[in-house]
């Protein structure tokens, strides 16, 4: 691909992760091209229907977190790696929500299902890390951090809340996962 090609691909995914995290379904394609600064139909040269712009976007925002996730794993303090990758995933959590909520029947196809599956792995490892430091509960695994993860991201998109009030929010939960 050119690379302008692939510079807009990228400006059009974040564009659609911002305008359907923001408006959900009643986000368009339009909004999208708007956002990203090209035209419509170098939004459907890149992606033939608004279902594949959705799942692109999504396979995005799963990459993107798996590569923060894999740069904090290297840190020395997998404790602080740990807290500051549940914090990201909680601050980007309802803009996921909402993505994952125009899948068809509420079922990931195969692409996003394995870019979900990479970040989880990476989410497992480092969580492991973390336990075995000393530094998060033995007794809590993945699925625990998904659904606190997932009841955190649900509350601020569903309620207007406070940046201040969501980064309290994850100081209990932490703490609450804290050895």
């Amino acid at each position: 691909m050119r690379r302008n090609a692939v510079a807009n691909r990228e400006r059009i995914l974040a564009a659609a992760e911002a305008v359907f995290g923001e408006h959900g379904a009643a986000g368009s394609t339009e909004d999208v091209a708007r956002r990203a600064e090209v035209g419509i139909a170098t939004v459907f040269r890149h992606f033939p229907t608004k279902a594949a712009l959705v799942e692109a976007a999504l396979i995005r925002h799963f990459d993107l977190l798996n590569e923060r996730a894999s740069t904090l794993a290297d840190r020395a303090d997998s404790g602080q790696a740990f807290r500051d990758l549940l914090r990201t995933m909680v601050e980007g959590g309802s803009t996921k929500l909402t993505l994952a909520s125009q899948m068809p029947d509420g079922q990931f196809p195969p692409s996003v299902r394995q870019s979900a599956d990479k970040l989880r792995a990476t989410v497992e490892d480092l969580l492991d890390r973390a336990a075995r430091s000393g530094a998060i509960r033995r007794d809590v695994g993945a699925d625990e951090v998904y659904l606190l993860v997932r009841g955190l991201a649900q509350a601020a998109a569903t309620t207007p809340t406070t940046p201040q009030t969501i980064s309290r929010a994850i100081d209990v939960v932490i703490a609450g996962l804290s050895a």
